[in-house]
């Protein structure tokens, strides 16, 4: 970008202006710390950053335009310019009436796509009758015991004229279906159906343990999701390789990145060993991300992500169809940065995430509630969310022009740093036979599990500090309006997946059973099983205890 006789200049510039300027002022005034490092890498920040540091960049090769290769700027060459990112705000409500009514509040003020939240015996394939469900029903989401709850939650909501996001992931075959469904019943052609299912199972193995099955037939439930909707459903996305909660657990930025590309590199071989063509199905994988504080960080790591994602597609697997290489996320401002201290100041954290994720592209964001560290948002606080990222869309300007802090020193510096320590992550586990193997021999668990000691150490002594929480404290007076699920939920719940169990045809839902069983033992794709099966209002514990019978459970610390 600049040749050597600039740089040269540069270089003996800089020298002398520490030497005439800035040794002076710290002589007299010192700095505020001795040194300064990025947010989660520890990477020392430099005090200035000139062309020198990004002398080895080339502007087509690594930086280039968006909507071209390596998408460093972005997947879409107009940017927000041409639409802005989907304003999807996280929402699961104990009942399925009661997510209705917040999906049609939310739709009414201005949010652009859904995100469905599920209670814990959903994501872990139990009804709400079963002993493991007895007291979690509806706590953390909406309980989904069938195609009538199902069809509850979208009452009235035209599913070709929403997208929906579903965070489940040992069930999403299931939940999937019963969306499938849903829209067959509106008459909605399957092509036109919009939406992303997480579906990943390997981050569930290093970071939340919502798993069931072993990892061989979890791989294939996936792989059989990917060649279904690539026939049925080709605008939904079929996975959502997060890398939201790995670094939740507590990884940095760089792990983040490398795990999940990792996670990513696994899907797409194992879809390859099932016979699919990588474009057949790449082009609808889609990412999960959060976005912390420190928003230069953030950026560099979208645009690290999107760039290196390219180059592996490219690299390893040939791929040809550019959409095969584009590396599209949805964003989640990172709920463990909220504080239960003075949560008005959450309002901050997530607007300066939020500002990240679309300085970094985004497609997609979920904005969290101020409230969401003392229990589930409240309805004001759900708004306040939201206007977050209208304000952000229509009166900051951040979505005016493209990749707005592409060309800063720092920034592409940065970048440079995050894609190279990516880079060797993804090649340590490559040696280690792999994401699977790494995961099996707990070697990924304990590279998060050491940075996030080394976090909460920093906390606990003072050398990071958390405004309201280890400095800047106040005296708090009063109790906080807490949004709670009311215990008869669960009652209620369970009244009615019996009277669905009463009413059904149920030699109907034994024979859809027996048909998913022999697909599930044989080779054949199972989604069509399991939509027959849920039309027929088959639970979603049933179906998933043809599962557990076929393909057993998996148990924490045995072989994967």
């Amino acid at each position: 970008m600049f040749d050597p006789d600039e740089l040269a200049e540069i270089r003996e510039s800089k020298a002398q202006w520490e030497e005439d300027d800035v040794q002076p002022t710290v002589d007299r005034f010192g700095e505020r710390k001795e040194t300064f490092t990025t947010d989660t890498e520890g990477h020392e920040v430099d005090r200035l950053y000139t062309p020198e540091d990004i002398s080895d960049v080339d502007y087509e090769e690594d930086i280039g335009f968006p909507g071209q290769e390596p998408y460093t700027r972005g997947v879409y060459p107009t940017g927000y310019r041409g639409r802005l990112w989907t304003m999807r705000q996280y929402a699961g409500m104990g009942t399925a009436t009661e997510t209705n009514e917040r999906f049609n509040y939310l739709l009414d003020q201005g949010q652009t796509g859904l995100s469905m939240a599920f209670d814990l015996p959903t994501q872990m394939g139990y009804d709400s009758d079963h002993a493991m469900a007895a007291g979690e029903v509806g706590k953390t989401g909406v309980a989904i015991d069938s195609l009538d709850d199902m069809e509850t939650v979208f009452d009235g909501i035209p599913l070709d004229e929403v997208s929906t996001s579903m965070t489940i992931n040992a069930p999403a075959s299931v939940l999937l279906a019963m969306y499938i469904a849903v829209g067959d019943k509106q008459g909605v052609d399957r092509e036109e159906l919009r939406g992303t299912i997480q579906n990943d199972v390997l981050k569930e193995y290093i970071a939340r343990n919502t798993f069931i099955y072993p990892p061989e037939p979890s791989m294939r439930l996936i792989t059989d999701i990917f060649e279904f909707c690539a026939a049925e459903t080709p605008k939904f996305n079929t996975i959502s390789i997060s890398g939201y909660h790995i670094r939740e657990a507590g990884s940095t930025a760089a792990q983040e990145i490398a795990f999940t590309l990792g996670d990513g590199i696994e899907y797409v071989e194992a879809a390859i060993d099932a016979g699919l063509d990588v474009d057949e199905f790449a082009p609808q994988l889609s990412f999960f991300f959060a976005s912390y504080n420190n928003i230069f960080e953030e950026v560099a790591k979208f645009r690290a992500a999107r760039r290196l994602w390219a180059r592996i597609m490219d690299e390893r697997f040939d791929a040809q169809n550019p959409k095969s290489k584009q590396l599209k996320f949805h964003t989640q401002t990172a709920g463990s940065t909220l504080t239960a201290q003075q949560i008005e100041n959450n309002v901050v954290r997530v607007s300066y995430q939020a500002l990240a994720a679309v300085l970094g592209g985004t497609q997609s964001l979920h904005t969290n509630g101020k409230d969401e560290a003392i229990g589930l948002p409240t309805e004001e606080s759900v708004r306040t969310a939201l206007r977050t990222q209208q304000i952000l869309a229509h009166e900051s300007g951040a979505a005016d022009t493209i990749d707005p802090l592409a060309g800063s020193y720092y920034v592409e510096s940065l970048t440079d740093e995050l894609e190279a320590e990516a880079r060797e992550l993804i090649e340590e586990v490559d040696e280690r036979g792999g994401m699977r193997r790494s995961i099996e021999e707990q070697w990924v668990q304990r590279q998060i599990q050491d940075v996030a000691f080394e976090r909460q150490r920093e906390q606990e002594e003072g050398e990071r500090i958390i405004v309201g929480v280890n400095e800047y404290q106040v005296e708090e007076e009063g109790e906080q309006d807490i949004e709670e699920v009311d215990e008869a939920v669960e009652q209620a719940q369970q009244d009615n997946v019996a009277a669905v169990r009463e009413e059904r045809d149920e030699e109907a839902v034994e024979a859809k059973l027996d048909a998913l069983r022999a697909a599930a033992e044989g080779n054949e794709n199972v989604m069509p099983y399991i939509i027959d099966a849920v039309k027929a209002y088959a639970t979603t514990g049933e179906v998933c205890d043809v599962f557990r019978d076929v393909f057993g459970e998996y148990q924490p610390g045995s072989s994967m």
